[in-house]
């Protein structure tokens, strides 16, 4: 679908700029898309490694746990874990990746795990306990991780949104319009040279 402007050398320079002003547009966003994908998919490998970490140390901190409960009395295991002592402070900013907004996560863990008399307890639940506390890093980078490549996600359908409709859309529908005011203006100037012979002819004849 052609653009329904004047056919005007005037407007004929206004296209063109705009025309080159898309075509640079054009490959700057799929240069961005380029890059996004190539951030992502490398996010995603490393998404798939640490979640497989966390899975494996989550599986041996309860394996821990499960122990100590088997050993342990149930009411001193309560006991031991009604009270905790230690905090986790989570710090959260953002950062931008390619225009995207994306989440930075940070966990700082005050104070002392293992809130109970180890005189009671069993060792695996002093294991189990220390596990669970060095998982809390890699959570907290798995859950910003995972975010991040929802939002990188988002970033990259957007961006190829917008090259399909200039690829697809814009740049087609100027560059029809161009060459057609270009036509339009070349049939303009035969006519007015016809024109301009015709009335030479008539001044030699008189």
């Amino acid at each position: 679908m052609e653009i329904r402007v004047n056919a005007t050398r005037q407007e004929l320079m206004r296209l063109k700029n705009r025309f080159r002003m898309a075509k640079r547009g054009h490959k700057l966003l799929k240069d961005k898309r380029d890059e996004l994908m190539r951030i992502f998919m490398q996010l995603l490998k490393d998404n798939r490694q640490l979640r497989q970490r966390v899975e494996e140390k989550l599986s041996a901190a309860y394996s821990s746990f499960l122990v100590a409960r088997s050993t342990m009395d149930p009411q001193v295991l309560e006991e031991a874990l009604m009270s905790p002592t230690a905090k986790l402070e989570l710090k959260a900013g953002t950062r931008t990746i390619m225009n995207a907004e994306i989440p930075v996560l940070e966990a700082v863990q005050k104070g002392n795990i293992y809130s109970y008399g180890l005189a009671d307890t069993s060792a695996e639940l002093d294991e189990a306990l220390a596990n669970f506390s060095a998982l809390m890093p890699d959570f907290i980078k798995l859950a910003e991780m995972e975010r991040t490549v929802e939002v990188l996600a988002g970033e990259i359908e957007k961006t190829r949104r917008r090259v399909n409709a200039l690829e697809y859309v814009l740049i087609p529908e100027l560059e029809s319009t161009v060459n057609s005011i270009e036509m339009r203006l070349a049939e303009i100037e035969r006519s007015n040279a016809s024109r301009l012979m015709k009335i030479k002819d008539i001044v030699r004849a008189h």
